[in-house]
């Protein structure tokens, strides 16, 4: 198996993305399971900006979503010898980053820390742009924005968000539902 570091990590990181189909990514996960570390890099570069994405927009933090992303990609790949390869990475990936952004902004919210972006709006400066769309994510409370970033930018479906939340489903749909009204209603004022 190959190993990684956080440091090799974001070195591939800064490199452009690089898009594989299907089967290629099949036989880079076997290489990687092998021991490639080519491989590995590959899979990286392919996964990197959804991954830091789907962190960033749940804990709204840059340092803190690429901490959950590399985190996450080491996770994965300690656990790759046990991952069927005759399915797809990305979702499986995505799952271990959402589950890490989600403990990172459960732990942060019982040490009532506050990221650098909060910190940049109090202190009067720009807040994230409304007219956009990541600025309207934003600008949903948490609760909303965490399940709508789990559905519709991760694809996870109510349930799995309900398990990964451990909260009832009707729970995450009146709450996915809240959110989708609330970007909705931006949209109409955006045009």
């Amino acid at each position: 198996m190959a190993q990684a570091s956080a440091g090799t990590l974001r070195q591939v990181g800064a490199s452009p993305p690089v898009r594989v189909s299907l089967s290629r990514e099949r036989a880079l996960v076997r290489a990687a399971q092998r021991g490639d570390a080519a491989a590995l890099e590959a899979l990286f570069r392919a996964h990197w900006p959804a991954a830091y994405r789907a962190a960033w927009f749940i804990v709204r933090d840059d340092q803190a979503a690429e901490d959950i992303a590399q985190e996450a990609f080491l996770a994965a790949v300690a656990a790759l010898d046990r991952f069927d390869r005759r399915r797809p990475l990305a979702p499986w990936l995505r799952t271990i980053v959402a589950r890490r952004a989600i403990d990172a902004v459960r732990a942060r919210s019982l040490r009532r820390e506050v990221g650098d972006e909060a910190l940049a709006m109090a202190a009067h400066e720009d807040p994230p742009d409304p007219g956009d769309l990541s600025g309207a994510l934003a600008g949903l409370p948490e609760p909303q924005r965490v399940v709508v970033v789990l559905r519709h930018v991760l694809g996870l479906t109510p349930g799995e968000i309900a398990a990964l939340l451990e909260l009832p489903r009707g729970t995450v749909n009146s709450r996915l539902r809240r959110g989708l009204d609330a970007l909705e209603s931006w949209a109409r004022e955006a045009r």
